[in-house]
């Protein structure tokens, strides 16, 4: 199994869509060229802000083929591979081990709630079995409010104690600090990755493995300083950009962002069921992007 070298600011990347709603990779690699070169250490792609339960099994495949192609560096880079479905889990997680990303972030199995936990250990259990000729290491992905089931703590340590080392972390969209500190503290192993930049300072020195973040396709270049020197107003503008999209669907707000910033209108693109940035917020939030930019050149 590949070294767990996954740290510091990852991008929770954004997957381009055509005019037909399929994924365009050309476009996708571009940007995840762009990312890498401007500050991310790292890439999560086909996950939530890259929409991936919106695309086929099929559609995902091609999209990771795609980045594996491209030479990009996949040693830095996690790949969703969670489904509703266990085959579907299993196929995406060795295609993604065959291509050679550094890890499978996992959703748990989404559609049945109140599930027990044996259920969950055996979904994880046919994905660690059926990947054991190419172990690539598994994420936990832990995002109750869209998934409807939590990787709480105490399975966490189960899972550890079931399939050691090829359980190397979690990424946690909760939004709960005291779960991820938690979750952090089960073993020096387990690395832990807050979806907010704010984090940051505690990645640094402390329990967190870094950030992955949605936003972080937008302000890469401020994480990197607020994670590598210690750039307190760096950090302070990251969030900034962050609190841009409060109260507002963070995922068609980045895509918008995203074509304002590279002046590519094909960017704005979302697969249903996600639904354009309005007219108004796009104004009001390029608005806020650009003078805190322009704060920052003067």
């Amino acid at each position: 199994m590949a070294p767990n070298t996954l740290q510091g600011v990852i991008a929770a990347i954004a997957t381009a869509v055509d005019a037909n709603g399929a994924p365009d990779s050309a476009r996708s690699v571009a940007l995840a060229r762009f990312l890498l070169d401007n500050g991310c250490d790292g890439l999560n792609v086909l996950g939530t802000t890259g929409e991936a339960t919106s695309f086929s099994i099929e559609q995902r495949k091609r999209v990771m083929s795609a980045y594996a192609a491209s030479g990009l560096p996949l040693e830095r880079m996690m790949v969703g591979t969670g489904a509703a479905a266990t085959a579907d889990a299993i196929a995406l997680a060795r295609h993604a081990a065959e291509l050679g990303f550094a890890g499978a972030l996992v959703l748990p199995p989404f559609y049945y709630k109140g599930v027990p936990d044996d259920g969950l250990v055996a979904y994880i259990e046919a994905i660690v079995a059926a990947t054991t000729a190419q172990p690539i290491p598994i994420y936990l992905y832990h995002f109750p409010a869209q998934s409807g089931l939590p990787w709480h703590v105490a399975l966490i340590r189960r899972l550890l104690d079931s399939f050691g080392e090829r359980i190397v972390g979690l990424k946690d969209s909760s939004g709960d600090m005291e779960f991820a500190h938690a979750a952090a503290a089960i073993s020096p192993r387990f690395k832990v990755f807050p979806s907010t930049e704010a984090a940051l300072p505690k990645a640094r020195s402390g329990p967190f493995a870094g950030c992955i973040s949605a936003t972080a396709n937008l302000n890469a270049d401020l994480c990197a300083r607020a994670y590598r020197a210690g750039d307190a107003d760096a950090l302070t503008e990251a969030v900034a950009i962050r609190k841009l999209f409060d109260g507002k669907p963070l995922v068609p707000g980045v895509k918008a962002l995203l074509a304002h910033i590279h002046g590519d209108p094909q960017w704005a693109r979302v697969a249903p069921p996600l639904a354009a940035f309005p007219a108004a917020d796009c104004a009001t939030v390029g608005a806020g992007y650009d003078a805190l930019r322009a704060k920052r050149v003067a």
